[in-house]
């Protein structure tokens, strides 16, 4: 793949198998008990067996290795296993992964998983605590003496400046924790289930970070999320509809760190997301315009503004009166501030419940879904699509 030219993955995989554990804030039970959960209910949401399972894709956070994860769930033989870096910003890209094994004839079905107890064990919101010395931390080293040691305090420094380039107040953000939280309330895998806010409810939260209030930032979750990636052609005799991989990516930008970009021209866009929307649209032909639904990562609200001004969907500062208007479905199960916390994993299963015409806040006729991963790092994306 180049960042300059469209690719030839897109229409190449499908997923064809979705499972997940329930979403907590105490599981009881290891994370590779977690991983293990999702793994068979992905392969049993597919009509698979363990053994027709050759890869397997996580994330370099991830506790349960790949071999670990396929010896518990009774998985044999591996032709691939690969790990995605950048926390969040991995999500989309084990799908990518997944797609190029099944593309190349690498692996023929490829299991991506996510399984954490990020709120009963390690919470990612307390902050950087200790850290060995490496290349990459040393960018940390920039920002954690003057305090911002959280990644709400990293986001804040972009959003502060958001708000100051557009005029806006921190109203503006509280848009988009109103429209997830109302998708949330209406489904039952949510924290969130029956809990809608208003913006005033948004305003009245507590500050973290100034400009961010607690409803700015997204849950800590226990629980695991699994994928199943195959051939399109082999989704096709499988037990459900296939939502074809029509394009996914990968980007980072000019001068990107992990969530400390601070000294790029620009601290108002994401540089990182532009690359991934360049080419996601590039290889799947496709426009804003023909968005039937946008599931996009959102452990902070202003970066959801962002992604929307990256992919074309409005104009620079215009997002927060994009995301009022509600003329796209966005985060159509409450996102990671209304369902859960499962490092995007969760969005990437929405999508796939909209292309099939199973998820709980339907869109009618949904054929065509972006999905993004996390923002403020190098990050991926898919857009997947309605099988023919």
């Amino acid at each position: 793949m180049s960042v300059r030219t469209k690719d030839a993955l897109g229409g190449r995989a499908a997923i064809a198998g979705i499972g997940a554990t329930e979403f907590s804030k105490d599981s009881g039970r290891s994370e590779l008990r977690l991983a293990v959960e999702a793994v068979r209910a992905a392969l049993d949401d597919a009509g698979l067996a363990p053994g027709d399972v050759d890869g397997m894709v996580t994330f370099t956070m991830d506790t349960s290795p790949e071999i670990t994860v396929a010896q518990a769930a009774g998985i044999g033989e591996l032709s691939f296993f690969s790990r995605i870096h950048y926390g969040g910003g991995a999500a989309c890209a084990t799908v990518q992964q997944a797609a190029l094994a099944v593309a190349t004839g690498v692996a023929e079905v490829v299991v991506c998983y996510r399984a954490f107890n990020e709120r009963s064990g390690r919470r990612f919101g307390s902050g950087v605590q200790q850290r060995e010395p490496s290349a990459e931390g040393a960018a940390l080293g920039w920002a954690l003496p003057f305090g911002l040691l959280t990644p709400a305090s990293w986001v804040a420094m972009a959003a502060q400046r958001y708000l100051h380039t557009y005029g806006l107040t921190p109203q503006a953000f509280g848009h988009v924790a109103v429209v997830d939280r109302k998708y949330a309330a209406t489904n039952p895998a949510a924290y969130f289930h029956g809990r809608p806010i208003t913006l005033a409810d948004h305003a009245a939260s507590r500050w973290i970070v100034e400009p961010l209030r607690l409803l700015d930032c997204c849950q800590e979750t226990d629980g695991g999320q699994a994928i199943v990636v195959t051939s399109v052609e082999r989704a096709r005799d499988l037990r459900r509809p296939p939502a074809v991989v029509a394009a996914a990516a990968q980007g980072a930008g000019r001068r990107q760190e992990q969530m400390t970009s601070f000294y790029r021209d620009d601290l108002t866009g994401l540089p990182e997301m532009a690359v991934v929307a360049r080419q996601l649209w590039r290889t799947c032909a496709l426009t804003p315009a023909d968005v039937d639904v946008a599931i996009l990562y959102d452990h902070f609200t202003p970066f959801v503004l962002m992604q929307l001004e990256e992919f074309g969907f409005c104009g620079k500062g215009e997002a927060a009166d994009f995301v009022a208007g509600e003329s796209l479905p966005v985060n159509t199960h409450g996102g990671q501030l209304g369902e859960a916390y499962l490092h995007g994993m969760n969005g990437i299963a929405e999508a796939v419940r909209q292309i099939r015409g199973t998820a709980v806040n339907q869109v009618p006729g949904a054929e065509r879904v972006l999905v993004t991963a996390g923002t403020g790092v190098p990050t991926s994306g898919l857009v997947l699509t309605a099988d023919g």
